[in-house]
């Protein structure tokens, strides 16, 4: 083992990235990972090591495995990483559109959802012999965009 391309233990690789050694496993059945193997063992290159990084970087981005390994073998098949590139704005621009989506839906269903919490607050408070229990507490969206801070929970009771 040289002192530039350092090999790897499936532990070790497993331990420096916080992921499982099944997690490895699984993504070398994919074709993901080809490691060596030095007697009974699988050793990790460097290499191998760049390309974890880069499938656990797509999985949490929310590409597929497919997407994940196609972006990953056109680095082998071009040098320059155009092609590569280009497949990659092309993916992160479809990726982007369908959070955008999914982003219009969820505001969509919590406004929805906030409308019939108020509709059944009113009802509540209109019968009023039972206490309405209060909002749920909305939370900071990522977005940056602020909102007034949820109220504290009351201990809800009934009255006999």
């Amino acid at each position: 083992m040289s002192h530039q391309d350092p090999l790897y233990t499936v532990t070790q690789l497993g331990a420096e990235l916080g992921i499982t050694v099944r997690t490895l496993h699984f993504y070398e059945a994919q074709g993901l990972l080809t490691p060596r193997r030095i007697g009974n063992n699988r050793v990790y290159s460097q290499r191998d090591r760049a390309r974890m990084i880069l499938i656990l970087r797509g999985k949490r981005l929310g590409f597929s495995i497919k997407e994940i390994k196609e972006y990953i073998e056109l680095y082998d098949v071009d040098p320059t990483q155009g092609q590569q590139t280009k497949q990659l704005l092309k993916a992160v621009h479809h990726r982007i559109q369908k959070l955008e989506d999914q982003r219009v839906a969820l505001e969509q269903t919590l406004n929805e959802l906030r409308g019939i919490e108020l509709q059944c607050q009113t009802v509540l408070e209109r019968l009023g012999t039972i206490q309405a229990p209060p909002p749920a507490p909305k939370t900071e969206p990522k977005s940056g965009v602020a909102r007034k801070p949820a109220r504290a929970a009351k201990t809800i009771g009934r009255s006999n």
